[in-house]
């Protein structure tokens, strides 16, 4: 796992190639703390920052940037590509491998694209990526991304500069960043706690959307890069009902126990030591049982757990370990603890982000990193098979709303919106108004119903939930949801969480479950294998039932949490209401101040939970704040 910045300028202002680059790298040391390189060819006025942390081939023959054995090509490589050994093998059969100058996986990419092209080697790739690829004998440059967006890659153009890299903060660390804040950006933070993909809080700043790349010739502008798709999650998908496993309910668990053992397997391959982030739930104690199969030690795995009644799953966690004879480490945190990360978050996140279980996930990764360098997660299983409570309840719900004609719906929201209601009716009215169920879903994920009411100057802008022309065809509701929480939620929300509160630990992430070939075999699932008897994952779980014994896993899904309504009300009720001032929001400029002072009155008096809500407002100040800092 590493990091890494780049530029090409146009202008003459970079000669200083070394000092730009070196700041920029200096920006994502934690991604990468064992080495630092960088490249520049000045007459093309292009250059590459990286920071390596050291997992496959810690010897030099592995340091970036790297180039080709044929000298064309130069890149700058962030992730693991877990089937490089057997591309070396054919590259080796067709003859076309060069003299191997060690056994890193850029060095077999970097062969690849020398032998096959771009395309077909990002096709035959098995792994997690982002990456810089600069081609002398072109003078092209291309960016790509990974299949399912576990590695992250932000571009753009300021002042004639195209910058790029792996966080935002090593754009900004370059003498012509000059973006200012996106303010329809800060409007999709408020509904759905995080920037979708293409987006970033700043404008004319991208990211490069999963299972695409995007190349650039000099004298390009934005409107010219235009990103493609070498890999797409919505022809999976389709390919997949048009094509459904036909075999047996056992046949198909096998199949899927095969496939998700394959990856866990190639997942396994580091230098360095590697464990498991264990919850006790369905999908991480799926991947830890298929580790510890393949393993001659007791792996280690790693759970933290709360205090606070109703919010620790640790125990849970300690009874799959002892049943799977794992090297089990726990950490009990209090609330000063998980109080003392918060001011740590927007230098973390380097964009604002808000989902609250960002501060268990930093605190659990921080502890695996005093054992190991690589951690596996059960990140993916509920998009893939259909695990989120909202996939059970909301086709009947929505069945139940649609009955009522929607003008009545909308005079009822009229009528109760100000009334004393409970929060969960509250969160009823919000779905009312809705015309059709693919509008019911998005104001069910929605925290915010119209943020850019709320943030000055903002707009809609299209995304994956709320554009029918980027939806797949699917043949039920429930996999509609699924489809879409796996373009949008999955990538932008959960794996950008992981990725970044690991590497601000210098700790490799990996996420078994998004195989490419584990996603492929899922969508071919019928959804009776997914969602059964109102229980989600049913053929993850019976692929898990064949380790751990079904009483130890059946319980009601807690989720990684934190008592956040009652943090604000308590310990974090002065810092909130500093944030929230209603004279710093209007002399900021970004929000309007009414509705947000109104939430938090709302919450402060024990009205309405309006956590969730505030939280992204929260986020964005506390960025907002550090950026002046």
């Amino acid at each position: 796992m590493c990091g890494f910045g780049g530029f090409w300028a146009v202008s003459e202002l970079h000669h200083d190639f070394d000092r730009v680059l070196g700041k920029m790298a200096n920006t994502i040391t934690h991604r990468g703390p064992d080495a630092a390189g960088t490249w520049h060819d000045a007459p093309a006025g292009i250059g590459l920052a990286h920071t390596r942390l050291s997992i496959v081939d810690l010897s030099p023959a592995g340091h970036q940037p790297m180039h080709s054995a044929c000298d064309r090509y130069v890149t700058a490589f962030n992730g693991e590509i877990y089937n490089h050994m057997a591309l070396r093998r054919q590259l080796e059969v067709g003859g076309v491998a060069p003299e191997w100058r060690g056994h890193s996986d850029t060095e077999t990419l970097l062969a690849c694209f020398s032998a096959w092209g771009l395309e077909k080697t990002l096709q035959a790739t098995v792994g997690m990526f982002s990456l810089a690829l600069w081609d002398e004998q072109e003078q092209l440059l291309t960016l790509a991304r990974d299949r399912l967006g576990e590695k992250p890659l932000y571009w753009g153009w300021c002042n004639q500069t195209l910058l790029f890299g792996s966080e935002v903060k090593a754009l900004k660390a370059h003498p012509a960043f000059n973006a200012e804040v996106n303010r329809d950006s800060l409007a999709l933070l408020l509904r759905y706690n995080s920037i979708p993909a293409p987006y970033s809080i700043y404008q004319g700043i991208h990211k490069l959307p999963p299972g695409h790349m995007v190349q650039i010739r000099q004298g390009d502008d934005a409107g010219e890069a235009i990103p493609k798709a070498y890999w797409a999650l919505n022809d999976v998908i389709e390919s997949g009902l048009a094509n459904p496993f036909v075999g047996s309910d056992g046949e198909a668990v096998s199949a899927l126990e095969q496939r998700i053992t394959q990856s866990v397997k190639g997942q396994m391959l580091a230098d360095v030591p590697l464990g498991a982030f264990l919850s006790g739930g369905v999908d991480s104690s799926t991947v830890v049982a298929l580790m510890q199969q393949q393993s001659s030690q007791p792996v280690r795995t790693f759970a933290i757990g709360f205090n606070e009644p109703g919010y620790n799953e640790a125990q849970y966690a300690k009874e799959v370990a002892e049943h799977l004879g794992t090297n089990h480490t726990e950490l009990y945190v209090g609330t000063q603890d998980a109080l003392s990360v918060i001011p740590d978050l927007p230098g973390i996140y380097c964009e604002p982000f808000a989902d609250s279980s960002q501060i268990p996930t930093f605190l659990v990764s921080k502890m695996a990193k005093q054992q190991v360098t690589v951690a596996l997660s059960g990140d993916g299983g509920d998009e893939l098979f259909g695990g989120y409570n909202p996939y059970q309840f909301a086709p009947k719900v929505w069945r139940l709303v649609r009955r009522l004609p929607l003008k009545l719906r909308k005079l009822a929201v009229a009528v109760l919106e100000d009334a004393p209601v409970p929060d969960k009716l509250y969160k009823l009215l919000r779905v009312l108004p809705s015309a059709d169920r693919e509008a019911f879903y998005e104001a069910l994920m929605s925290h915010w119903q119209e943020p850019e009411h709320a943030v000055i100057g903002a707009g809609v802008v299209p995304t994956a939930m709320n554009s029918p022309s980027l939806w797949p065809k699917t043949d039920c509701f429930e996999h509609w949801m699924m489809a879409i929480d796996s373009k949008q939620y999955m990538s932008d929300d959960i794996l950008t969480k992981v990725d970044r509160a690991a590497m601000a630990s210098s700790l490799e992430s990996r996420v078994p479950l998004l195989d490419h070939r584990v996603v492929e075999f899922a969508w071919q699932l019928p959804i009776h294998q997914k969602i059964r008897n109102g229980t989600g994952k049913w053929a993850l779980r019976e692929v898990l039932y064949r380790h751990v014994p079904r009483e130890m896993i059946e319980r009601p899904k807690k989720g990684f949490s934190i008592p956040l309504a009652e943090w604000l009300r308590g310990p974090l009720s002065d810092w909130a209401e500093a944030l929230l001032d209603e004279v710093r929001l209007k002399r900021e400029g970004y929000f309007r101040a009414a509705p947000i002072r109104k939430l938090w009155n709302e919450h402060r008096n024990g009205r309405r939970d309006n956590a969730l809500k505030l939280w992204s407002v929260l986020m964005f100040q506390a960025w907002l704040e550090h950026q002046h800092d």
